[in-house]
């Protein structure tokens, strides 16, 4: 056997190789150009991510030290304050591309519809400069969050404004506040309700004066004695443990002057009317009494032609009803156990024969006024009220309307509004007022 000849490495096979180190490892793989570029991306990207995060920490801090702001709600009584201010300020007008309009609605007994418009800013940011002070005002609109008893959405109005001038807050409110009272300085302003509160309706309106207001002799100032003696004296209902609140009916023939004499009245005490509708849809129980308990304090609440929303009781609570308000839960508001005390109702009827008794007995309504047709008295009173210092034509105008049908203060009214310039016209047409008007 032969001898097996040493190995010898062929030309084409290296010898004395080195083992490759850590250091010669790195820079093989940071200097290929795909990975240098990949890795750069990370680090930019992550140096971006933690930029981004200290400047919103940062922003985050600067405004919980140098910002400062205040959220007025939807439900807030300075809520409409503010609108109402911002909306008749030149300060978003000026600039402002996001409007929203605020219509005020209603729909009278005559068909006749009376409504109002209001201009304020619509949701989303505005800015303005007041007394020197940059603000931002935010409306933000909550779709999801409902007033169940509006079926309006709820709102929020954000200001925001440097810390140092916090106190623009306080300024910014009284001056909403004062401009809100200063509109109703020297008038009186009409609520409705609107879900569970009471909202103005339209602009206020000027007092009307008492003796705008021609009642039958002496009946006038009956009520008002009654009504100013009730006022002035809380006390010594409270020391009798008798319930601190007064009603009253005004009851006769369409035209004698109810809803103008409250109107004058509430004038004369310099009250507020609270208009409830009893047959309005969606009314219940619960939300008249509620209503009822936060009336607005030095108003009058005014239940007009309560006979058309309840007739004798002898039918059952829920026949003929427009609305959920029941017979037992319009009693049990006026003078129930959960029913408020310090204010004062007033109803007002047509017909009162139709209305049932336990409706207007003393605890519920405690005087009842009949306002007719007009008398001899008030027919003179009215004459001389239009055409002053006319004694002897008022006294033929009276004559003239002697045996004649009846006619209603608001005939003569309406007769004298026409022969405004010319007394005799007046006289010489008196038979215009029993003439049926003309219907095309």
């Amino acid at each position: 056997m032969s001898a097996i000849p040493p190995f010898e490495p062929s030309a084409n096979v290296a010898t004395n190789v080195p083992a490759p180190t850590s250091s010669g490892l790195m820079d093989a793989v940071t200097g290929n150009p795909y990975f240098s570029a990949g890795f750069g991306l990370i680090g930019v990207g992550a140096g971006l991510a933690v930029l981004r995060q200290g400047l919103q920490r940062g922003l985050d801090l600067a405004q919980r030290n140098l910002l400062v702001t205040l959220e007025i709600p939807s439900r807030d009584k300075s809520y409409p304050w503010f609108l109402n201010w911002i909306s008749h300020a030149q300060v978003t007008r000026k600039n402002s591309q996001q409007l929203a309009v605020e219509t005020s609605y209603r729909r009278h007994d005559n068909g006749s519809v009376s409504s109002t418009f209001n201009l304020v800013p619509g949701p989303g940011r505005h800015y303005f400069k007041y007394r020197g002070v940059w603000l931002r005002v935010e409306r933000q609109r909550d779709g999801r969050l409902m007033d169940l008893t509006t079926g309006n959405p709820f709102e929020t109005v954000t200001l925001t404004t440097l810390s140092r001038d916090r106190r623009i807050f306080q300024t910014l409110l009284e001056d909403a506040r004062e401009a809100a009272l200063a509109k109703e300085d020297g008038k009186t302003v009409m609520l409705t309700s609107w879900g569970s509160e009471w909202r103005p309706f339209g602009l206020p309106r000027k007092r009307r004066l008492m003796a705008s207001v021609v009642l039958d002799r002496g009946l006038a100032e009956s009520i008002v004695s009654d009504v100013e003696d009730f006022i002035a004296n809380e006390a010594w209902y409270n020391q009798r443990g008798i319930p601190y609140r007064r009603g009253y009916l005004l009851y006769g023939p369409p035209g004698s002057g109810k809803t103008s004499f409250i109107q004058a009245l509430a004038g004369h005490l310099q009250y507020n009317i609270c208009i409830l509708n009893l047959s309005e849809r969606g009314l219940t129980d619960d939300r008249l009494n509620h209503l009822l308990s936060v009336a607005p304090i030095r108003s009058l609440i005014l239940l007009e032609d309560v006979d058309a929303a309840f007739t004798k009781r002898k039918q059952t609570d829920q026949e003929g009803f427009q609305s959920n308000v029941t017979f037992s839960g319009l009693l049990n508001a006026l003078d129930g156990v959960a029913s408020s005390e310090e204010r004062i109702i007033l109803m007002t009827t047509n017909h009162i024969d139709r209305l049932d008794q336990a409706l207007i007995r003393p605890g519920r309504v405690d005087m009842k006024v009949y306002l007719g047709d007009a008398t001899p008295y008030q027919m003179r009173l009215m004459f001389l009220r239009f055409y002053e210092g006319k004694t002897a034509l008022a006294d033929q105008f009276v004559s003239a309307l002697e045996g004649r049908p009846p006619v209603s203060t608001a005939q003569l009214q309406g007769h004298f509004v026409t022969y405004k310039h010319d007394p005799r016209s007046a006289i010489e047409h008196v038979g215009e007022l029993f003439t049926p008007p003309l219907v095309v």
